[in-house]
Parts: C-alpha cells; structure tokens; sequence
C-alpha cells in the first residue's frame, strides 16, 4: 500500500484528490490550514469505507511544521511514497494597488510552501523512490491579468517542477506538475455571475474543470501508466490556453 500525502486537502481539488487516492488503495495523509471541522468529516468519511487516512493542521509556510508533519506521516502510515503540493491560495488585485504583503503571501504559500514538503521528503525519496506532482496553473502558463502574484507563484512552480525532475530522475523519483484551467470549486465561487459568464466564453469547451478530473490526472500520474512521464506540466484547461 502506497502512502500520499497531500497539502491542502480540506476541500476543493485538494479533497478530491485525497478521496480519489483514498479510493484507489492509497494510505493519505493531508494538511489543513483552519477548517478542522471539514478535515475531522472527511477522516471519518474516509475511515468508515475502509481507508487509512491521517490529518494534520498545518501552515505551508513554516519548513519546521511541513517536517514535523512528514515525520508524523512516517509514523502514522509509513514512508511517503507519494507528495502532491496542492495548498493554494490567492489575492487578486490590480498589480499597481497590490500591497507587497498581499504579493509575499501568495508567493510564500503557493511556491515556497511546495519547497517546504518537498525538500522535507526528497532525501528519502532518493533512498527509496518516489513521486512528487505539483499542482500548478494555467495562470502560470500563461499569466492573467490582476492576478501577477498568482501567476509568478504557479509559474515557479512549473520552473521548479522541471529543474528538480531533472536533478532526482537518477534516483527513480519522478516530478510533474498538473496546470488546471477554471475548476469549479470554493476558490473560484466568489467571481461574479457575469464575470464568469464572460470566462465560460473564453473556454473552448465552453465550461469548468471539476475537482473531480483534476484529482484522476493526479491518480494517472502517481500510476504505473505514467512511470515514463517526469519533467511534464499536464494542462487541463478546456482549451483555454
């Protein structure tokens, strides 16, 4: 039995994906920032079909508690197999309103936060193998207006996915990284009927991603089927980009 761990896994993509690896066999481990509530319903949802799942109230920012959370997970599940850095945040703003710490918030939690989890499982992941899938975004790919911090944060993700692929195949540890488009989830809920309107517009298959699909390309990524793949950002965007 595989271990994952997960960050951000409360709600949205995150929950999808945890329930996702949970179903296909997978001992998970996931993360929360303040919903404990919602992460206590989904351990015991999960527990009561059978799996093994663990929970742990954790800020991606701080490096001391990422690895105090994967040596709980070692305890707790055993060695991770498995990380996927899905927590995520965002503050959009006009880049010339955009206070600095409304900057320095997204770019720590987005792209030093995968660093934190990263660098506290890679050492033995070159011992043993592994895999590690960033969950970055087509704001990345391809940047979006008011939303410059977001997009520097997911696209420094994407650099940092391809540059440590590069430096850990040798040791059979494979990194990728999934871009999604408009998912629709509790982050993308508070835009504005009309405004989403126009966004449906402007996807070529003319609606949003779920969680759902989101959270099966991660469960591709972590297969058997994909052990060639390492070094890819995976687009799911509807066309968008």
């Amino acid at each position: 039995m595989s271990v994952a761990l997960v960050t951000g896994g409360s709600r949205g993509i995150g929950r999808a994906i945890v329930e996702e690896f949970a179903s296909a066999g997978h001992a998970v481990a996931f993360t929360y920032v303040r919903n404990r509530e919602a992460a206590d319903s989904l351990v015991e949802c999960l527990r009561a079909n059978g799996a093994s799942v663990a929970a742990y109230q954790a800020d991606t920012r701080d490096f001391a508690r990422a690895t105090e959370v994967v040596e709980q997970t070692q305890r707790t599940l055993g060695p991770i197999d498995i990380l996927v850095n899905n927590a995520g945040i965002k503050h959009d703003r006009p880049f010339h309103t955009m206070d600095p710490a409304v900057w320095q918030d997204v770019i720590d939690t987005n792209l030093t936060g995968a660093f934190n989890y990263a660098r506290a499982v890679i050492g033995d992941m070159i011992r043993r193998g592994g895999l590690v899938i960033n969950v970055a975004s087509v704001s990345g790919v391809i940047g979006l207006a008011g939303q410059t911090n977001y997009s520097a944060s997911k696209a420094g993700l994407i650099g940092f996915t391809k540059a440590l692929a590069k430096e850990v195949a040798r040791f059979g540890v494979r990194v990728n990284a999934i871009a999604p488009g408009f998912i629709d989830t509790e982050m993308t809920a508070s835009i504005e009927p009309e405004a989403r309107k126009k966004l449906y517009a402007q996807i070529p298959l003319r609606r949003p991603g779920s969680a759902r699909e989101v959270a099966r390309l991660a469960l591709y990524l972590a297969g058997d089927d994909a052990a060639y793949v390492t070094g890819q950002v995976l687009t799911m965007d509807g066309g968008l980009s």
